[in-house]
């Protein structure tokens, strides 16, 4: 019988950090400080009575990405244990797509979806980001003040995948709203799920009907054979993954910018890029800040610690950031990936380019647009929206010379 080591007994006495907490919302660095103070490998929970491993380490949060024969995505032997209305369920549950399926199931679906994006052209989709822009900044830009969070970031990542995935615009506040509740992981996290459920299925319905020049017809359509509800689970999954962390990259993005109005004139002036601010929030601000969610196969000893099977294993990408600068300060080259906020492995976004094109068009666009955008709030006054998953503003006030793009000199 294998005794535990001093330090897995140390591990298995320590307090989980309790990631759910409002206060992890309002500042996640002394959260990441108490996990990253139990090794490479924290404890935590996730939701009330829902512990998880949770990786801080960069090494070994990349044994664990590549490591497909130790670790699975499936989470059914974990859903096991876990009530029916667990407010993380929604984030976390089996669905027959790329993001839950290992091995031959997991090219299968992965394969369809690459092929599906690369038929989206650059500047189609530059397109569609532009109009979207256009028809949001014409709706606030004459009062001279908006909300960029709920006036901006989440509606315009809701009419561009609207228009990706051939649903008009109409339906866009709709997709906002259910994936909002889902992703916060709270009361309303069940409700969000059955809402986007019932608009995911509604709009393969429509594509199973009658074909469009959109995502879900060309799935359907693949080579591969994917079935209409594995073309729907393909659709919950990019959707979501789309949709959310996208609008969360735009709006830390523009507040990290907004904040530093030193930085901000180097932009809209152009003698910066603003992929180096969307690559600045990737390093120290990911939208995304928990996921990359594993299960040990069996119980295993991982980085000194013993892991039992069907307990999640979770990637704390905020952690990595936090011990990264720490450790090597906040300058970066641009091309500097090792945030891993694309995450690694077999697993790794599959669009990080498409989500690169949407967040930068997004931000010169409506800077172009609005050049003495200022924030009303100074940052460190700004409020998060709670979950363990996000890093995720409630809103972004800003106040601004009114302007229309439909004005003379108004469009760029």
């Amino acid at each position: 019988m294998n005794r535990p080591s001093p330090a897995e007994q140390a591990f298995s006495l320590a307090a989980p950090v309790r990631l759910w907490e409002d206060a992890f919302a309002r500042d996640p660095s002394p959260y990441y400080a108490a996990l990253r103070a139990h090794g490479p490998v924290g404890w935590a929970e996730l939701a009330p009575g829902v512990p998880a491993y949770v990786v801080t380490d960069r090494r070994a949060a990349l044994d664990l990405l590549h490591d497909t024969e130790t670790f699975s995505h499936d989470p059914r032997p974990w859903e096991a244990t876990v009530p029916d209305d667990s407010p993380v369920l929604g984030m976390m549950r089996w669905r027959p797509n790329t993001l839950f399926a290992d091995g031959a199931a997991h090219i299968r679906y992965r394969t369809a979806l690459l092929d599906a994006f690369d038929l989206v052209e650059p500047h189609d989709l530059r397109a569609r980001i532009h109009r979207a822009v256009h028809l949001l900044v014409s709706r606030f830009g004459p009062r001279g003040e908006a909300d960029l969070v709920g006036e901006f970031t989440r509606p315009l990542m809701a009419l561009v995948f609207n228009s990706l995935f051939g649903l008009p615009d109409s339906a866009s506040d709709r997709l906002d709203s259910a994936l909002g509740k889902l992703i916060e992981g709270g009361a309303q996290a069940a409700e969000g799920e059955a809402e986007f459920g019932g608009y995911v299925l509604e709009l393969i319905a429509a594509k199973s009907e009658r074909r469009g020049d959109d995502l879900p017809s060309w799935l359907l359509d693949h080579p591969a054979g994917l079935t209409p509800e594995e073309v729907t689970w393909q659709v919950f999954l990019t959707l979501g993954a789309g949709h959310e962390p996208t609008a969360n990259l735009v709006s830390n993005a523009l507040s990290r910018i907004l904040g530093n109005p030193a930085y901000y004139s180097t932009l809209t002036s152009g003698a910066r890029p603003v992929t180096d601010a969307v690559l600045e929030v990737l390093h120290h601000e990911t939208p995304l800040a928990n996921y990359g969610i594993h299960y040990a196969r069996t119980p295993v000893t991982f980085h000194g610690v013993r892991l039992r099977a069907a307990v999640p294993v979770v990637i704390s990408y905020g952690a990595l950031a936090q011990a990264a600068e720490q450790e090597h300060g906040t300058d970066r080259h641009p091309g500097d990936a090792s945030h891993l906020s694309w995450s690694a492995g077999p697993h790794a976004c599959p669009v990080k380019q498409h989500t690169l094109l949407i967040a930068t068009e997004a931000i010169e666009r409506l800077t172009q647009w609005l050049p003495d955008l200022e924030p009303v709030l100074p940052r460190e006054r700004l409020t998060w929206r709670p979950g363990p998953f996000h890093r995720s503003l409630t809103a972004l006030p800003v106040r601004f010379s009114p302007r229309s793009p439909d004005q003379p000199g108004g469009r760029p």
